[in-house]
């Protein structure tokens, strides 16, 4: 059976426990809220569930949990076309686990350095230190941003130009709050619109048009 935490939360979720476990087992009242309030924070904002794939051949689904902030057509320097972005803003209480929009293959790859601006801020699409993936699927292309706020400072991302990645892999994490942009074609079908709430792997944000 399959533990429900992300494996890279595990180098804080383990000392805390056994943090939490020292200071009950020495009556240290205070330090064993503080310990175990820390504990059950941390091993929920790891938690990485299973989620149920849509199967459509032209869904595109959500790359992360969180509240779309922003939808604008955009030239981005990384695609040179113009593409429709769609961005999420997580908290700290979403899951943090990234996964693929669309079945494919890595087409790029790029690291680029920036600034920690708080992730709700929609200058930290352009302005912070984030990754950008670029999937593809015969003709279509479609990037995903994993974008570092202004306390998420650790960005980790498994895909390597080359993989070949399923409808709703997982392919990273942001650690403690951050920002993730996906950008489609702009004749697809939106499934979503500012305010809505989507879940990384299980949410339709949109369809691709028939000739995609």
């Amino acid at each position: 059976m399959r533990i429900p935490f992300a494996k890279e939360g595990y180098i804080f979720i383990v000392p805390l426990a056994l943090l939490s476990l020292l200071c009950w087992s020495l009556s240290w009242l205070i330090a064993g809220f503080l310990a175990t309030g820390f504990f059950l924070f941390v091993a929920y904002f790891f938690r990485d569930p299973e989620r149920t794939i849509p199967q459509d051949k032209n869904a595109i689904i959500s790359p992360a949990d969180g509240k779309v902030v922003e939808i604008v057509e955009e030239q981005d320097p990384f695609l040179g076309e113009t593409f429709t972005r769609i961005s999420i803003f997580l908290n700290v209480f979403n899951v943090h686990v990234n996964r693929v929009p669309i079945a494919g293959v890595v087409d790029k790859y790029r690291y680029i350095p920036g600034k920690f601006l708080a992730a709700f801020n929609h200058k930290a699409s352009l302005d912070n230190e984030q990754t950008a993936i670029l999937f593809k699927d015969g003709n279509t292309k479609i990037v995903v941003k994993q974008i570092a706020g202004l306390i998420a400072r650790r960005i980790i991302c498994y895909a390597k130009e080359g993989d070949g990645f399923e409808l709703g892999q997982r392919f990273g994490l942001i650690r403690f709050g951050s920002r993730v942009d996906i950008f489609v074609p702009t004749n697809s079908k939106l499934n979503v619109k500012i305010g809505d709430k989507v879940a990384g792997g299980s949410s339709i944000i949109g369809f691709l048009a028939e000739s995609e």
